[in-house]
């Protein structure tokens, strides 16, 4: 089965690896990309907002922290959050195996300088 930005389903678009885990692009069309997140145990993203997409998440296996807009909900198999735009958010794994969820974003520009980090261990805030 072919996608309308020719790309077969099923097959990733690009793969990358961050200290956190991975991420695979499964979608990558004008209004929308679609990715799978994978987040090792004890890690997590950075405190983040976007002004130009709004995030959905679906959890399909592990367990976790979400924190959104200073709020921090548990999550696991089956859960699902919405990151509005200019939302502060991340998500951390609590769990002892990897938490792999569904991140589907909705905008008009969905590059990595729309990331704004507020908090990160890794000295990428600000």
């Amino acid at each position: 089965m072919r996608s309308r930005v020719g790309h077969t389903s099923g097959m990733p678009i690009e793969r990358d690896e961050r200290p956190w885990g991975s991420y695979e692009v499964l979608l990558d069309a004008p209004d929308h990309k679609v990715k799978q997140l994978v987040v090792r145990p004890g890690r997590r993203l950075s405190y983040q907002v976007h002004a130009r997409r709004s995030e959905h998440w679906f959890i399909v296996s592990g367990h976790g922290v979400v924190t959104l807009n200073d709020a921090p909900v548990e999550v696991g198999p089956g859960s699902a959050v919405d990151v509005a735009l200019g939302a502060s958010h991340r998500i951390e794994n609590t769990g002892a195996d990897d938490l792999v969820f569904v991140e589907v974003q909705h905008g008009e520009y969905f590059g990595e300088d729309d990331i704004v980090r507020l908090e990160d261990r890794l000295g990428r805030a600000g």
